[in-house]
């Protein structure tokens, strides 16, 4: 009777351990199969985290040697101050900004090379903050075919806007726009009717030189003369003498703060005369004024960003806040200012995109979101329209930079 009772009791030992086991079986098949079944969405979690981790990198090919050195240089600044600035707030959903530049010296063949090693080596999520017209229709093939923005470039050249281009994405009013501006001043304003130009010999000086013969052709006019000198030189000599045995009143000038500054040096020492020289955005208006010193009166810059000194706009307390914090040993100008501008731009942008940032879906979301206010100023775009900004302002650059005010 013992005997059976204990073993009574031994069977259900066995078979609770039985079905514990059988349980445990399950359960460990069971987890098996939930582990297979989430193992690639704990790898696409780990992978998303990854990447929203990883730095931002940006391309930039710029002059940062050589006569239009400065140019490159603030306008590098501009962007590292504004990166900084949002880096130091969180950068665009925790990724921070990168800004990897290379010089070209503002020379085409450089930057081809520079942009592709950014594109294929670096493998930056956008060019940004290239320089000059010349450097940046040696790259828009590139561009193009390999579908990445070509962001704010240091530029109103036509190639970049006319015909669209859907990765070209522009800050700034064109070489055209300013040029308008310019005549209007000079002709409608001042009823100025001899004009000639002073160009770089390549496809910024003709982007230019076209720009102020259809300002001129709008009111029936012509230059009484041109001259033109090469990229990175100031071998202006040649142009000094095509240009004054016409006799102008105003030149017009394309070209960068050196070459403008030893040719209108060389007017005023060599042919004197009450004569207005006016220069385009490109020029660089600090390093002119600098370079010229005295010289630089009856100087007028034509401009596509606000006044950098303004006190009265968000936009530029932020900039020479920014500037003063993390770019205190570049200067105060124009052409950093433009880089701000631009990076502050390319951060708010990035920041309205839904879910995964792609080159595609930046684009896109710049077009729908179409408004940007930066503190002030306010860039408007849409799906055929990748410029930001119309506004073009004239300065006086003597004895300081100064607006120019409507009857002057």
């Amino acid at each position: 009777m013992a005997l059976n009772r204990e073993h009574s009791w031994m069977k259900k030992i066995w078979s609770s351990k039985l079905q514990y086991d059988m349980k445990k079986g399950m359960i460990g098949k069971i987890l098996l199969m939930l582990c297979a079944l989430l193992a690639p969405c704990l790898q696409l979690t780990a992978a998303t985290a990854k990447e929203n981790s990883r730095p931002l990198f940006l391309g930039q090919s710029a002059a940062l040697s050589g006569p239009a050195q400065n140019l490159g240089l603030e306008m590098r600044a501009g962007l590292l101050a504004a990166f900084s600035l949002i880096n130091d707030h969180g950068g665009i959903k925790g990724r921070e900004l990168v800004l990897l530049s290379r010089d070209d010296g503002y020379e085409p063949d450089k930057a081809v090379r520079n942009t592709k090693v950014l594109i294929a080596d670096d493998q930056v999520f956008a060019l940004i903050g290239a320089v000059g017209t010349p450097t940046a229709k040696a790259v828009v093939p590139i561009v193009n075919e390999a579908r990445i923005p070509f962001f704010g470039p240091f530029t109103g050249a036509e190639i970049l806007r006319s015909p669209f281009q859907p990765y070209i994405i522009n800050v700034r009013a064109s070489y055209y726009e300013e040029l308008e501006k310019l005549a209007s001043y000079l002709i409608d304003g001042r009823k100025i009717r001899r004009i000639a130009c002073f160009y770089q010999n390549d496809s910024y000086g003709y982007d230019g030189l076209r720009g102020i013969e259809i300002a001129l052709a709008k009111r029936g006019m012509t230059l009484v003369s041109q001259g033109s000198y090469e990229r990175n030189t100031v071998a202006v000599m040649g142009a000094l003498q095509d240009i004054y045995e016409a006799k102008p009143e105003v030149v017009v000038l394309v070209g960068a703060y050196a070459a403008c500054a030893e040719f209108i040096k060389l007017s005023k020492i060599k042919v004197g005369g009450d004569i207005t020289f006016c220069n385009i955005s490109f020029v660089g208006t600090e390093s002119l004024r600098k370079v010229l010193g005295g010289y630089g009166r009856d100087v007028v810059v034509s401009q596509v960003v606000p006044y950098p000194n303004e006190t009265d706009m968000e936009l530029i307390r932020e900039y020479k806040g920014a500037m003063a914090k993390y770019q205190h040993d570049s200067p105060i100008s124009f052409t950093s200012l433009e880089g701000y501008i631009g990076g502050k731009l390319f951060g708010e942008i990035a920041r309205a995109v839904e879910g995964e940032l792609t080159r595609e879906k930046f684009i896109t979301t710049m077009e729908s979101v179409g408004k940007f206010d930066l503190g002030g100023l306010v860039l408007q775009f849409g799906p055929k329209d990748h410029q930001g900004m119309d506004a073009v302002y004239l300065t006086w650059i003597y004895p300081t930079v100064r607006k120019l005010l409507s009857g002057e």
